[in-house]
């Protein structure tokens, strides 16, 4: 397994908090998944938005590598072209830029290309089946309009197409059906390979029936303090944090 991400000692914050992380030290590895699990306002969020390079969210100490490289200062497209991916807990709205706009364009920026409009529809069109999303969506602009469950189901769209080599989940999980919650971790599973890692932000086990966590982090306030594998999901939801 070759390392993806280093996070060495990370300090940052978001606007008038100057600091919700203190100190995070976290590797991940090609073929892993990690799971991230805490108390509200523990630093879970602001931990993958950092590491996504999100303007708002300012490093006030320490380094962040992909693959061996820095890239503590790069931009977040710069990012996205090296093979980083998240999702939102609380996916935006993109008034006047059609799904099916926006993922091509996606597409072609990350990998420098463009894809041919015959391959792209025919990819899209699977894609979208998959999710349970009829092809009427692609023609709608981005989220607009979209419920809380076809909002995270556009995210895993992206993430289908965008083919990361990490992928950053902020609680997908959240506001879905019963329904939804096995199309999407059905997603995940289906996603994940060898050659990619993925971190997920939740609050429940149901999202990963299907795969296999490699690692558990329990985070709270800003801090790393605890480590180990799946049964620590199982502890947290009998248990709670304060014993943490």
């Amino acid at each position: 397994m070759a390392e993806l991400l280093k996070v060495e000692n990370l300090k940052s914050g978001a606007e008038k908090n100057e600091q919700i992380l203190n100190g995070i030290n976290l590797t991940v590895n090609s073929g892993e998944i990690h799971v991230i699990m805490g108390p509200n306002g523990s630093g879970k969020s602001t931990l993958l938005n950092t590491i996504m390079g999100n303007p708002i969210y300012k490093i006030n100490e320490g380094k962040i590598f992909f693959e061996g490289k820095d890239i503590t200062n790069l931009k977040t497209d710069e990012r996205a072209r090296l093979g980083i991916f998240m999702s939102f807990q609380s996916p935006k709205s993109i008034p006047g830029v059609r799904l099916h706009e926006f993922l091509r364009q996606s597409k072609s920026a990350v990998d420098g290309k463009k894809m041919s409009i015959l391959g792209f529809n025919k990819e899209l069109s699977k894609n979208m089946k998959e999710l349970g999303l009829s092809d009427e969506y692609s023609e709608r602009y981005v989220n607009v309009g979209f419920s809380g469950g076809e909002r995270k189901k556009s995210e895993m769209l992206q993430m289908k197409f965008l083919n990361p080599k990490l992928a950053m989940l902020d609680e997908t999980d959240s506001g879905l059906d019963v329904d939804a919650v096995r199309i999407v971790s059905n997603t995940i599973k289906d996603f994940f390979k060898e050659d990619k890692a993925l971190i997920i932000i939740t609050h429940h086990r149901e999202i990963l029936e299907n795969i296999k966590a490699d690692y558990v982090h329990i985070v709270k306030n800003g801090k790393i303090l605890k480590t180990g594998d799946g049964t620590l999901m199982e502890k947290i939801e009998k248990e709670g944090y304060e014993w943490v």
